[in-house]
C-alpha cells in the first residue's frame, strides 16, 4: 500500500459504516433519522409542552419559553454526551443539557413530563415525516410505470404462466400489474397516515396522573393540555388510551406498510431480471458501467438485483416490530428500545433506497419490439391452432379429423423446436397438408399478434384513466430529488 494512502484508510475504513446510508438511502430519509432532527424534535416538544402548560395558567413566563425557542436548533451535543456518561440516561443528559443553556427556564423544561414525552412523541414525528417522503417517491414512480405502460399499451408481447409461454399479453399491460400492486400500497400507506396520531402527554402509566396534579384536578385543562401540544406538533388527534408508550402496533403497522411496498418492488425487479434474460428489455446501463470482473460482454441487471436483496432485508425485518408489540408487558418494558432504534430507520432507508431505483428503471427502460417480435412468432403458430381449426371447418373441413391432424402436426413441430433447434414449421405442415385445404398467406393472416391479447389494449387505457384521477390528485409530490449510486 502506497504510504500517501494510509491516512485514507485510517480515516475512512477503520469504522463499520451501515451501507443504506453509505450506498443505498437519500441524503434527506438519512436527515429524517438524523440526531439533529431527532433532538430538536425533542426541544421542540418540550416548548410546545411549556406553552401549553403557560397558555393553561401555569406560571412560566415569555421569557423562559423565548430562551427555549432561541436554543430549540442549536445542541449542546457535547454537554449532552458528558451527561450521559455520567448519568446512563439520553432524555435526562439532554434535559440538563439544554437547561444549561436556558437557565431561565431550566426550573420548567420537562414539567410534569416521562421520557416517553419526548421519545415516543418524536418516534411518531419521524414516522410520520419518513413516510411523507416514501408517499413522494411512491407517487413518483407509479407516474413513470404509467408513462411507461401508457407508451407500450398496444405492444403485443409474449406472457407467461410458470414461465412458460401463454396467451400474449402487451407489453403495457405487463407494466400496469406492476403499477397496481404500488397503488394497494399506496392506499395502505395512506390509510396508516391518516389514522397515525401522537402519544400526548400520559405520565409514567398512561394515567395523566403528574398532570392532573399540576392543574389542581382539573380533568378538562389536562385534556386541553394534550390537544394543545397535538396542535402545535402539526397533529389533529393523539391516542385515547397508553400505557408509558403508544401501542408498540403502530411500529408495526407502519413496517407493514414497508414490507407491502418491499413485496411489489420483489415482484418488479424479478420481472424485470427475467425479461431482461429473455433479451426483451434493458434497465439502465451506463456507458462505462462494468456488467463482470470476467466477462467483458455481460450487462448484468444489478439495479434490480438490488432492489429484490433489499426487499427482502425489508420483508423480513417486519417481523420485529411484530415480535415488539406482542412481548410488551403491562404498562411499560423497555426491551423493545434498541430493537426499534435498529428496524424502524433501516426499514425505511431500504424502502427508499427500493423506491429510488425503481424510478431510475422505469424512467429508463429499453425495450427491443424485434426481440419481442421473435419470441411471439416462435409461440403464436401453436397458440393459434384453435382459430385454425375454426377457419378450416368453415371452409367444409371435418373438426375431428383435423383437430387429430393439428395434434399430430403440432407434437411434431414442437419437437422440431427442442430437439432440433430449428424454427417452428407448424404453419408450413398444415398449408401443405391437403386436408386443411388452406393456404399459408390464409394461415399468417390468421396470426396477427392483435387478435390473441384480448382486451389487454383496453384494460390498460381504462385502468390508466384511473391512474391518472389518482396522480392528479398528488401531482404536488411528482418529481422526486432521485439520485442513486451504481
Amino acid at each position: 500500500m502506497p504510504k500517501d494512502d494510509s491516512s485514507y484508510i485510517a480515516s475512512n475504513t477503520g469504522i463499520y459504516e451501515n451501507p443504506l446510508c453509505k450506498r443505498y438511502a437519500s441524503a434527506e430519509m438519512q436527515r429524517i433519522f438524523s440526531d439533529d432532527f431527532k433532538f430538536s424534535t425533542w426541544r421542540e416538544l418540550w416548548v410546545a409542552l411549556a406553552e401549553s402548560q403557560k397558555e393553561l395558567g401555569l406560571g412560566i413566563s415569555d421569557n423562559q419559553i423565548d430562551e427555549m425557542k432561541s436554543y430549540e436548533r442549536n445542541i449542546n451535543y457535547a454537554d449532552a454526551a458528558r451527561y450521559e456518561s455520567e448519568i446512563r440516561h439520553d432524555v435526562m443528559a439532554h434535559i440538563k443539557a439544554y437547561g444549561d443553556q436556558c437557565p431561565k427556564a431550566k426550573p420548567i423544561i420537562h414539567l410534569g413530563a416521562t421520557s416517553c414525552y419526548v421519545g415516543d412523541n418524536t418516534d411518531i414525528i419521524v414516522q410520520r415525516t419518513a413516510m411523507l417522503r416514501i408517499k413522494r417517491l411512491l407517487v413518483t414512480a407509479i407516474d413513470k410505470l404509467y408513462h411507461f405502460a401508457d407508451k407500450y399499451k398496444s405492444l403485443p408481447c409474449l406472457a407467461y404462466t410458470h414461465f412458460q409461454a401463454a396467451q400474449p399479453t402487451t407489453v403495457g399491460k405487463r407494466a400496469s400489474l406492476w403499477m397496481q400492486d404500488l397503488l394497494f400500497d399506496l392506499e395502505q400507506l395512506d390509510f396508516t397516515l391518516n389514522n397515525l396520531k401522537l402519544l400526548g402527554c400520559k405520565g409514567t402509566t398512561g394515567t395523566c396522573a403528574s398532570f392532573l396534579s399540576l392543574f389542581d384536578d382539573d380533568h378538562d385543562k389536562v385534556k386541553t393540555l394534550e390537544k394543545k401540544i397535538a396542535k402545535k406538533m402539526r397533529f389533529n388527534k393523539v391516542y385515547a388510551v397508553s400505557g408509558q408508550t403508544y401501542s408498540r402496533k403502530v411500529d408495526y403497522y407502519s413496517l407493514s406498510v414497508l414490507s407491502g411496498i418491499a413485496q411489489s418492488a420483489y415482484k418488479f425487479s424479478n420481472d424485470i431480471r427475467l425479461l431482461s434474460h429473455l433479451k426483451e428489455i434493458d434497465e439502465p446501463f451506463e456507458s462505462g458501467q462494468v456488467g463482470s470482473s470476467a466477462m467483458a460482454y455481460k450487462q448484468n441487471p444489478m439495479r434490480s438485483e438490488r432492489i429484490a436483496s433489499l426487499a427482502r432485508y425489508v420483508t423480513v425485518d417486519a417481523l420485529n416490530p411484530a415480535l415488539t408489540a406482542s412481548a410488551q408487558w403491562l404498562e411499560r418494558t423497555l426491551d423493545d428500545s434498541a430493537n426499534k432504534r435498529i428496524a424502524i430507520p433501516e426499514a425505511f432507508l431500504a424502502i427508499d433506497a427500493i423506491l429510488m431505483l425503481i424510478i431510475n428503471i422505469s424512467g429508463g427502460i429499453t425495450v427491443y419490439p424485434k426481440t419481442i417480435k421473435k419470441h411471439l412468432d416462435e409461440e403464436l403458430p401453436f397458440m393459434a391452432t384453435e382459430n385454425i381449426l375454426m377457419h378450416c371447418v368453415k371452409k367444409g373441413g371435418d373438426r375431428q379429423t383435423l383437430h387429430e391432424k393439428i395434434r399430430l402436426h403440432s407434437i411434431e413441430a414442437a419437437k422440431r423446436v427442442k430437439q432440433d433447434g430449428d424454427e417452428n414449421d407448424l404453419l408450413d405442415r398444415i398449408a401443405r397438408d391437403a386436408s386443411f385445404g388452406v393456404t399459408l398467406d390464409e394461415l399468417n393472416d390468421l396470426l396477427r399478434a392483435e387478435q390473441f391479447t384480448g382486451r389487454a389494449k383496453e384494460q390498460t387505457e381504462e385502468f390508466l384513466c384511473d391512474v391518472k384521477k389518482i396522480l392528479d390528485t398528488n401531482k404536488e409530490l411528482l418529481g422526486a430529488d432521485v439520485r442513486i449510486t451504481v
